[in-house]
């Protein structure tokens, strides 16, 4: 049989606010364990939550990047559970009434086509604390510092048919967020997680089949990966005869397996009730249309100017408008040079700098050379003072923090393009009395020793020959 895999993901982003969601307690990460928790976090008698507008203005802001519905009125409902991280024995979350409601968003697929996959709602919930288990032996620690933590939780609709299709949603979401500033998106601290549901159902067949909840996977390779084995797991059972239950499953990345952790909990069993804490929230036009103000130009708005406006190509636009930060360094980067050649920019941005940060493990943020410095090298490539090979020399003696600018080491190193024509014209002599074996193959028809010519002119010039007049004074020397 064929079978057809349903998934949908469930996306945790901790909103970038300075203090929690219902108290004034500090969100920083990284403070010693239990100092950021107050007795509002705690839920210590007598303490009430105040809600953080900040988190409101981001979550509405999400909404309206997503054209989604934004709710008039919403409300907090208590989530109850027991577990030893969660000290209220609750949880705040929204429920029936969440603040963003649907909306959609277009992911880019590996054939160049585009799929729009449906968001079901958006809504603000508290994060709970962290329980450590490998710094006590045969006990657990619990931190509570991330207890009353804002996050945004985004619920897509059962809309992707593969890991990699799930894995460019993601990846969508966490360029969004970080686009509009309302999350750091850094999975290694826990910011942006994501549980996923996973279904199976014969090919052609429209009732979903069972599904499995694949919780807290925090990197785009992880999600991948168990969603793939989950694949394997269910299909197999199936055509076993057997029948998946729908249950809560853990991913153990070192053991490449997925493993159950309890049965899934439906919504009753969490008794939700409206938080009597907390007064409905009613958000009106005019902080909607503020908020709508602040929107950045978004990721597809971008990378379609870039198509448009700059002649890029869809897939260069694309990978330049993946991070804020990304097209921010290229934009700065066409500014500095005069804007005149963008496929230029384009190239180097996502050639040479994006080869040597990946190499080096680092962010764009992070980066040796700046763009104006960037810029310097192209600016003397474009007016014929270096090639594009001493380019890559001047590049990586930025990258080393040789000099400020590529002026700097071009002098330094003499490395000066050599654009005399009377030069050039007399290496090419040169090399050509001095090979004469293969300019006579030449001249019998072995038209592919015009590289080896070449190759013998720029090594002749130490590489600082003009390439095009090397070309254009060979052909004429070949030709006579």
């Amino acid at each position: 049989m064929e079978w057809e895999v349903v998934i949908g993901l469930e996306i945790h982003a901790q909103l970038a606010t300075k203090s929690k969601i219902f108290s004034g307690a500090a969100t920083a990460y990284g403070a010693p364990p239990n100092t950021q928790a107050c007795a509002v976090d705690l839920g210590l008698p007598g303490v009430l939550p105040v809600l953080n507008q900040e988190a409101v203005r981001m979550a509405i802001k999400f909404g309206l990047a997503v054209d989604a519905e934004i709710a008039e009125r919403s409300v907090f409902a208590r989530k109850n559970y027991f577990y030893p991280d969660l000290p209220k024995g609750y949880q705040i979350s929204q429920f029936e009434l969440p603040i963003v409601g649907k909306g959609h968003i277009s992911i880019e697929l590996e054939d160049g086509t585009e799929k729009t996959v449906g968001i079901t709602r958006a809504h603000l919930e508290e994060d709970a604390g962290k329980s450590l288990h490998e710094d006590f032996h045969g006990q657990t620690g619990i931190d509570l510092n991330r207890a009353g933590t804002p996050l945004l939780e985004i619920v897509s609709e059962p809309d992707m048919r593969s890991a990699k299709e799930a894995v460019a949603y993601m990846k969508k979401i966490h360029s969004l967020v970080r686009y509009l500033e309302i999350c750091d998106g850094n999975m290694q601290e826990g910011s942006f997680r994501c549980d996923a549901n996973v279904s199976m159902r014969p090919k052609g067949r429209e009732k979903f089949g069972t599904r499995a909840e694949l919780k807290n996977i925090n990197s785009f390779r992880n999600v991948e990966r168990a969603i793939n084995i989950e694949i394997e797991r269910q299909i197999d059972i199936l055509e076993s005869g057997g029948t998946v239950i729908q249950e809560t499953r853990l991913f153990d990345a070192d053991k490449n397996e997925t493993r159950s952790m309890r049965t899934k909990e439906e919504a009753n069993d969490y008794r939700y009730f409206p938080d009597p804490d907390l007064l409905p929230l009613v958000i009106e036009q005019q902080l909607i249309d503020e908020v709508r103000a602040t929107l950045p130009e978004l990721p597809n708005e971008k990378r379609d100017r870039f198509v448009r406006e700059l002649n890029l190509s869809p897939y260069d636009a694309a990978v330049l408008t993946s991070t804020r930060e990304l097209a921010d360094y290229f934009e700065a980067v066409l500014a500095a040079t005069g804007s005149k050649d963008p496929k230029q920019c384009a190239n180097w941005v996502t050639g040479e700098l994006s080869g040597a940060l990946n190499k080096a493990g680092l962010d764009i943020t992070e980066s040796p050379v700046s763009a104006q410095q960037l810029a310097s090298v192209l600016i003397r490539i474009s007016d014929n003072t270096i090639s594009g090979k001493i380019a890559k020399t001047v590049f990586e003696a930025l990258w080393e923090g040789e000099g400020a600018d590529a002026d700097t080491i071009i002098e330094a190193k003499g490395l000066k393009q050599v654009t005399d024509s009377g030069a050039i014209e007399a290496m090419v002599d040169e090399v050509l009395a001095n090979n004469p074996a293969q300019l006579q193959q030449y001249r019998e028809g072995k038209e592919q020793l015009f590289g080896f010519f070449v190759g013998q002119i720029m090594k002749a010039s130490k590489g600082k020959a003009n390439p095009a007049q090397v070309n254009e004074l060979l052909k004429k020397k070949l030709a006579g």
